[in-house]
C-alpha cells in the first residue's frame, strides 16, 4: 500500500520541497515539532538507541517509559506505532541499507499488534538538514520511498526532515532538533536529550563503527536489552585517530563536521580506545551469547547474570 497523508496516497515525489509544497500542513506541523522546548529524558525510565539500531515495545512495558536516541545531523529518527496496539518502535537511521531496515521496522511494531484489529499505523519522522552533499536530503527521498513500498497502510503524522529540520547559525547549516523521545503510553513524540546513553554505549559504538548493520536491540517480553554478539577484525591503524587533531577527525569522520555535537570528537576517541581494547570482541560474548541488561530496583540498567 502506498503512504498516505491526510487519507490520501503519497504520490511520487522528486524532492523533499516538492512533499511539502504539496502538503503544507506537513510544513506547519514540522515547525510546531521543532519549536517544543528540549525535553531532558530521566534515565530511569529510557530505554536509548544509538545509531543503526532499532528498539520497539509496548504500553505494558514496566521497565521502559520513554525510547529516544540523540547525535543525529544527516541521519533520521523513525517511530513508527499502531494506534490501537500502542506498540511503538524508534529507529535511528543513517543511510547504510535504508531499504532492508525499514521493513524490520514495520515487522517490529506489527508483530507486537496483533492481538489488536482497531487501530492504525502512525508514521513520524525527524532528522537531517540542509547540508552541503544532500546526505539528508537523499536519506529522506530514500526512507519515504521506502515505506510506500510496504504492504501495510502507514499514515505519515510528522516530518520535520531536511530543510524543515535546518537552521543557519554563523554562515553554517545545522539541525534544528538533534533527539528525539517518545512516551510509550501516550504515543507522544517530542524533541529530546540525553545525558545517559547505555547501557554498554561504547560496545554498541564500536559494532556501529565497524560496519555493524541496523540491529533490534530489545526484548520487550522480558524488559532485556541485548548487546550482539558482533564481530570485528582487529585493526591497530586506528590508533592513527587518537593522535590527530580534533579538527582533522571531525573532517574525515564525520558526514557533517560544522553540524556535530560538542561531544562527537570524544565520542570518537572513546570509541576507537575502545576497540583498541579489544582487538577482538570474541572476549566480550561468551559462548557466542549476546550481553544482556536488565533493569535493576535502582532504575539503572545493570548486566545480567
Amino acid at each position: 500500500m502506498p503512504l498516505l497523508i491526510q487519507n490520501r496516497a503519497l504520490d511520487r515525489i522528486t524532492s523533499t520541497g516538492e512533499l511539502f509544497d504539496r502538503h503544507p500542513h506537513l510544513k506547519e506541523n514540522a515547525r510546531t515539532f521543532r519549536s517544543q522546548p528540549l525535553v531532558y529524558v530521566d534515565p530511569k525510565c529510557l530505554l536509548y538507541v544509538q545509531q543503526r539500531e532499532f528498539a520497539a515495545t509496548t504500553p505494558a512495558d514496566k521497565s521502559v517509559s520513554v525510547i529516544g536516541s540523540g547525535d543525529a545531523t544527516t541521519c533520521h529518527f523513525v517511530v513508527l506505532r499502531h494506534t490501537g496496539s500502542g506498540a511503538v518502535c524508534l529507529a535511528h537511521c543513517d543511510g547504510s541499507c535504508t531499504w532492508s531496515e525499514i521493513p524490520l521496522i514495520v515487522k517490529a511494531v506489527t508483530s507486537l499488534s496483533n492481538i489488536s484489529k482497531e487501530g492504525r499505523l502512525e508514521l513520524h519522522l525527524a532528522g537531517g538538514f540542509n547540508d552541503e552533499s544532500k546526505t539528508s536530503h537523499k536519506l529522506s527521498l530514500n526512507i519515504l520511498a521506502a515505506f510506500q513500498k510496504q504492504k501495510e497502510e502507514i499514515h505519515l503524522e510528522t516530518c520535520c526532515i531536511t530543510e524543515m529540520n535546518d537552521i543557519v547559525v554563523d554562515g553554517n547549516h545545522s539541525p534544528v532538533v538533534y533527539g528525539i523521545g517518545v512516551n510509550v503510553t501516550t504515543g507522544d513524540v517530542f524533541p529530546s536529550s540525553f545525558t545517559h546513553k547505555g547501557p554498554a554505549e561504547e560496545l554498541r559504538s564500536a559494532r556501529t563503527f565497524t560496519g555493524g548493520q541496523m540491529a533490534d536491540i530489545y526484548d520487550s517480553s522480558r524488559g532485556l536489552v541485548k548487546i550482539g554478539p558482533c564481530s570485528w577484525s582487529p585493526n591497530l591503524d586506528i590508533g592513527f585517530w587518537l593522535s590527530q587533531e580534533d579538527d582533522t577527525i571531525l573532517k574525515y569522520l564525520s558526514t557533517s563536521p560544522l553540524a556535530e555535537p560538542p561531544h562527537f570528537v570524544q565520542h570518537m576517541k572513546t570509541t576507537i580506545q575502545f576497540l583498541l581494547e579489544h582487538p577482538s570482541s570474541d572476549n566480550l560474548f561468551p559462548g557466542g551469547q549476546p550481553q544482556l541488561y536488565h533493569r535493576s530496583e535502582r532504575g539503572d540498567w545493570e548486566r545480567a547474570v
